[in-house]
């Protein structure tokens, strides 16, 4: 072999001709040479043997060896034996065939790996075939080349694939199936992952989602795939198998597994999941199919029992539908604003006289039917359109005024149901607080939230409290006794008003236990300035009770009147005094209304 400077003797003769810029053409050659071997590129020149006629010294920095290695008969190391084999292999096949080539060359001393960008053209000189090969080193190319692709294709938190990468993986399996070979595919989602967000932090939830993923990991096949497709989502494609059977054992014990605590960063944290399964060919004969189907039968696990897995059938995709047409007529309704509200009176048990009314949001449909919020209230949080929603309620609270003040006084207080997730968000409260400033009578709203909205690690104890404090507005807690927290949780409340939830109340003359827990609940909120109101009261029975067996002042209730609309009342033009009195004392009977109660509970 020769290097760049060694001198070819079949090559012809050229110092008789005149060189280049007047230089002579041996001193010509010699430049040629020299500019030939401090190429940044890699170069060489190999003979139709494949022996190396040429080697720059950036090609012998390429396969770090120098140059006199190159045709060595005992190569210094195996890389470099391996690495020039193939390219005498390229260099006979390129030149007998005559075609050009380019080729990615990845090269490793050990420590480093680089990767070369490698063309290779034959040459006719001097009447010798020979392969000129120039290389240029792309690494960093690849390098950013290689970060794209696993971002574009794989999970960062959890370096699973993504969405993507599993749906061709189906769509590749389905294409290539000849005789409808069955695969599962499953949709799974972290039950509560919100709240244990809420609660332990969001670093918290990280760790959590990785190592759920390893938990899911654990032994599946090469044939398997398991993706995160998005925030506490994954996708789980079970190939092949032989029975629907065979998958239900085997999602049973990932089931289990899943069950057994985490323990992350000192704190033992607790997660299942809803799982719901779709089988090809059976629901499906494409992936966005078998997605969309597994998906409907996670819902179905979610809205039922969490937990447990479910496969798909036909009546789901029905109940699905359904859904969306309630889905798409709530956003309708709320671009139409055909929402109104009724009001439900806060009543003195002693004098009669009215303290406040709580804001319930109805529905009006299509056809004018009013449907109370059991039918659209959690649609709307899991929608993101509450916070809109709220405002609403705000806004036709302000448009009748005139008429509310009119009906139960211009002293009552007017009580606007908050959502727990509404709670804990700042930018909502803030909004939310603004407005209630902006309609010139803050002091006359009560916020009334759930009990979970101060136990969980939110910002409404700390931050949003305050802005509520500072305008005058009231905060009540909403439903107590059937959330998280425990009596002792209520020496940390800084609430205004306490509704016990009528769970408590219904019955109450008939249940010592009862009695005895509304005794305690009633001892605290007095000994911490909080107003006690009893929520639900029904009969005559349950208000003689809470006159003669307790020092409670209010309550709320059918007993006492249904959810009143204003259109109800304004025919009456009645004094306000006169209304309120007949609201006091009307009989159960004749207030309860028509349609179901189950839409006038929790929060609206």
């Amino acid at each position: 072999m020769q290097n760049a400077d060694s001198m070819d003797p079949n090559a012809p003769n050229l110092s008789a001709k005149p060189g280049i810029g007047g230089l002579d053409a041996g001193t010509e050659l010699a430049v040629l040479r020299e500019i030939v071997r401090l190429l940044p590129a890699s170069v060489t020149v190999q003979n139709q043997h494949g022996d190396f006629l040429l080697v720059n010294d950036a090609a012998a920095t390429q396969f770090n060896a120098p140059a006199e290695d190159f045709d060595s008969a005992l190569p210094q190391c195996d890389f470099l034996s391996q690495a020039l084999n193939h390219r005498r292999h390229t260099a006979l096949d390129l030149l007998q065939s005559g075609r050009s080539a380019t080729f990615e060359e990845r090269v490793s001393d050990g420590h480093t790996k680089r990767v070369f960008l490698t063309s290779h053209r034959p040459v006719n000189i001097g009447q010798q075939a020979l392969l000129l090969s120039s290389a240029s080193d792309i690494s960093r190319q690849k390098a950013v080349e290689d970060e794209l692709f696993r971002r574009a294709y794989y999970d960062e938190l959890t370096d699973l694939p993504t969405r993507r990468v599993i749906e061709q993986h189906a769509s590749d399996i389905i294409a290539r199936d000849l005789n409808g070979e069955p695969f599962a595919l499953a949709f799974l989602d972290i039950d509560n992952f919100k709240h244990i967000n809420d609660y332990y932090g969001h670093p918290i939830g990280d760790s959590l989602l990785i190592e759920f993923s390893k938990r899911l990991s654990l032994d599946l096949r090469q044939s398997d795939m398991l993706s995160r497709i998005s925030g506490d989502e994954f996708l789980l494609l079970l190939h092949p198998i032989q029975n629907q059977q065979e998958v239900a054992e085997y999602l049973d014990l990932l089931l289990q597994r899943l069950r057994a605590p985490f323990f992350i960063d000192g704190s033992e944290v607790f997660a299942s999941a809803s799982i719901g399964v779709s089988l090809y060919p059976e629901h499906g004969r494409s992936y966005d199919a078998l997605r969309q189907n597994a998906d409907i039968a996670m819902y179905q696990v979610k809205n039922e029992t969490k937990g447990a897995a479910v496969f798909f059938d036909a009546s789901m995709e029905r109940e699905a539908l359904a859904r969306m047409a309630t889905e798409q007529a709530l956003r309708l309704a709320i671009i139409d604003k055909r929402f109104c509200c009724a009001f439900q009176p806060k009543v003195d048990i002693r004098s009669h006289e009215i303290k406040g009314i709580e804001a319930l949001v109805r529905l009006r449909d299509d056809n004018g039917v009013i449907q109370a919020p059991g039918t659209f209230i959690n649609l709307a949080v899991e929608l993101g359109l509450i916070d809109e929603l709220t405002h609403l309620v705000l806004a036709e609270i302000m448009k009748s005024i005139d008429l509310i003040n009119e009906t139960f006084g211009a002293g009552a207080t007017i009580s606007i149901n908050v959502a727990a997730k509404q709670a804990g968000n700042s930018e909502f409260m803030t909004t939310f607080a603004k407005a209630l400033e902006d309609t010139g009578c803050p002091t006359r709203f009560i916020v009334e939230v759930t009990e979970d909205a101060f136990v969980a690690k939110t910002h409404f104890q700390d931050d949003i409290l305050p802005m509520f404090r500072q305008l005058g507005v009231g905060v009540s807690i909403d439903d107590f006794g059937i959330g998280y927290s425990s009596l002792s949780a209520l020496a940390d409340i800084t609430a205004d008003e306490i509704k016990i939830d009528r769970s408590f109340i219904t019955d109450i003359h008939k249940r010592p236990r009862s009695q005895g827990i509304l005794r305690a609940i009633e001892s605290l909120s007095e000994a911490l300035g909080m107003t006690v109101i009893a929520e639900g009261v029904e009969t005559h029975e349950e208000l003689a009770y809470l006159q003669g067996a307790t020092r409670i002042r209010y309550a709320q209730g059918y007993y006492f009147s249904k959810p009143i609309f204003l259109e109800e009342l304004q025919p009456l033009a009645r004094p306000s005094n006169e209304v309120r009195n007949a609201l006091s004392t009307r009989p159960m009977e004749e207030t309860r209304p028509a349609y179901s109660r189950a839409g006038a509970g929790r929060g609206y």
